[in-house]
């Protein structure tokens, strides 16, 4: 008996360091890491002590004996993942942690309240002279794992439970209905602590940079993902789902989740999380089929193999995919030839032509995989009616770079939603590197200018610090970076104690207006949310207005 990493996969990593025998890759010591689609148990080498269990914070482990018909799947997917990695080593160390000077508290300041917010705040809370604030202009925590997680992905909400364990530590402190830059500025923060971590994310979207794209009916996913899930930002938007056919432009996780949302059954969501207000609209929608476009080929295809396995399970949902669209750039095909193809690449390479085999359902609804096209231009008149695509072709002989064709055809429907990715945006009185949206930084440590000196005590992660690429799993490693350069540099005396007192910004905050929710006012927001979901039967009915979450919290 082995044991199995299965769909809710954060790759959090926990599961890494208590393995007695290294069977799971990639660690976050291995290049691969950061670009890792899940962690995977080799089933060789495994010894079935169940340590990984207890230790995964979604719950994504089971014993081979245990999986249902779903989970069995994941038995090739973690076996495959070996025929081209090696299993070296032994048990991963325990990292020592280094001594802080004698009789100095190191105050910490982090903005935002995300994956990456936390996991900097768990890493230096090891220390106890460390003292963590944490900033979010929203009336609750966890950011993307609240505002972005799909509402039928509870497991992977579990990671919260760990992120309350940190909040829950008498050195840390909530500051949430606290705005940065309006209630408090960044010279103030500098000022009281000895270093400031930005966590802020990356909350706008990319645009496709064509015709047409800010007529009505054209949606960045970003809002709609925020609408369902209960964003106060975008709890009052509406969307117009009356036709039957909607296109994701796109071919990422968050794609499939905008996907997946159009196409199940309103009932089955209503067990879920999802924003009361989203319900509503989606019993309604008469949306049945749902287009993917990716600009490129399967190989390049950016979502994870588990989110895609997970699309062909959809109850009453036909997944489409036309075999002659499943091309391979030259080198993708070089590779499959010889036998040397990555085992990630061959398996989305394997569902997809599984997919392509299934025969479609009568009745069902339909979510079409589209490769090799590009949008155009939006068409409409005063909102969009169709998509004008354009087909495109590899080019050269070397990775997956693509040209546009002659090609054209046109795809009608009312409503086109682009998922090309987040950008993120400049952080008031911090340098911004716009073509990369990132604020320029050394392992955490903000630079004055891309290559410059650092500015001391202030610092970033997450993905205003890397980019908008890698979730919960990349983010703890990130996390963890930039704590490490924030106590490097308190050792090293390179940042300086604070020159006012941290016990100022209280009255700060409310002398400009700020209804500051702390940790006890946090709770009543989670009690009262969890309580209605009880009587739901649901995991929560989340309240979607600032109004609503400032009463919850004053309970």
């Amino acid at each position: 008996m082995a044991h199995v990493i299965t769909q809710p996969c954060c790759n959090d990593a926990s599961c890494v360091a208590v393995c007695p025998v290294n069977c799971i890759h990639p660690t976050p010591d291995e290049p691969e890491f950061a670009t890792a689609e899940m962690l995977y148990i080799d089933p060789d080498t495994c010894i079935d002590c169940g340590a990984c269990i207890d230790e995964c914070p979604v719950e994504a482990i089971f014993p081979d004996d245990q999986l249902d018909a779903r989970g069995e799947r994941y038995l090739q997917i973690n076996a495959d993942y070996y025929l081209d990695h090696d299993v070296s080593g032994g048990l991963v160390p325990p990292r020592k942690q280094p001594p802080l000077p004698a009789g100095r508290e190191l105050h910490v300041a982090v903005v935002g309240a995300g994956p990456a917010a936390f996991y900097a705040a768990e890493e230096l809370l090891r220390h106890s002279a460390a003292r963590v604030d944490m900033f979010d202009r929203l009336p609750t925590p966890y950011g993307l794992v609240r505002a972005g997680v799909a509402p039928d992905h509870p497991s992977t909400k579990n990671v919260e439970k760990s992120f309350a364990a940190v909040a829950g530590k008498k050195s840390f402190e909530y500051f949430l209905n606290v705005e940065v830059g309006t209630h408090v500025t960044h010279a103030e923060l500098t000022s009281r602590y000895s270093a400031v971590i930005y966590a802020v994310g990356a909350p706008t979207d990319k645009k496709l940079g064509v015709p047409g794209e800010d007529l009505p009916g054209s949606i960045p996913a970003t809002q709609f993902v925020a609408w369902y899930n209960g964003h106060p930002d975008f709890a009052d938007l509406d969307f117009d789902l009356s036709g039957e056919r909607a296109v994701v432009v796109g071919n990422g996780n968050v794609a499939l989740d905008v996907a997946r949302i159009l196409l199940t059954e309103p009932d089955t969501l209503a067990r879920t999380d999802i924003a009361d207000h989203a319900i509503e609209r989606l019993r309604s929608s008469q949306v049945r089929e749902v287009v993917l476009l990716g600009r490129r080929g399967i190989a390049q295809a950016a979502y994870t193999n588990p989110e895609f396995l997970a699309m062909g399970d959809l109850p009453g949902v036909d997944v489409i995919i036309d075999p002659d669209e499943l091309i391979l750039d030259p080198s993708s095909a070089a590779a499959q030839s010889a036998g040397s193809l990555d085992s990630t690449i061959a398996t989305k390479i394997r569902i997809a032509r599984e997919f392509a085999d299934r025969t479609p359902t009568d009745g069902h609804r339909r979510v079409v995989f589209r490769y090799l096209v590009s949008p155009a231009e939006l068409t409409g008149d005063g909102a969009v009616s169709a998509l004008r695509c354009v087909r495109n072709e590899f080019t050269g002989a070397e990775g997956g770079a693509v040209s546009a064709t002659d090609d054209t055809f046109t795809i009608e429907t009312p409503m086109v939603l682009r998922a090309i990715g987040y950008r993120a945006v400049p952080i008031p009185d911090l340098p911004f590197d716009d073509a990369r949206s990132v604020v320029p930084n050394a392992d955490g440590r903000v630079l004055a200018e891309a290559g410059g000196a650092p500015l001391p005590g202030v610092y970033v992660t997450g993905w205003i610090k890397r980019g908008a690429t890698g979730g919960i799993g990349m983010n703890r490693w990130d996390g963890q970076q930039t704590a490490r350069a924030v106590l490097a540099d308190f050792i090293d005396g390179t940042i300086a104690d604070p020159t006012a007192s941290r016990d100022e910004i209280p009255a700060l905050a409310a002398g400009r207006g700020a209804k500051r929710i702390d940790g006890a006012g946090w709770k009543s927001i989670d009690d009262a949310e969890k309580a209605a979901g009880r009587d739901a039967g649901r995991r929560r009915v989340k309240l979607v207005r600032i109004d609503e979450l400032e009463s919850a919290a004053a309970v």
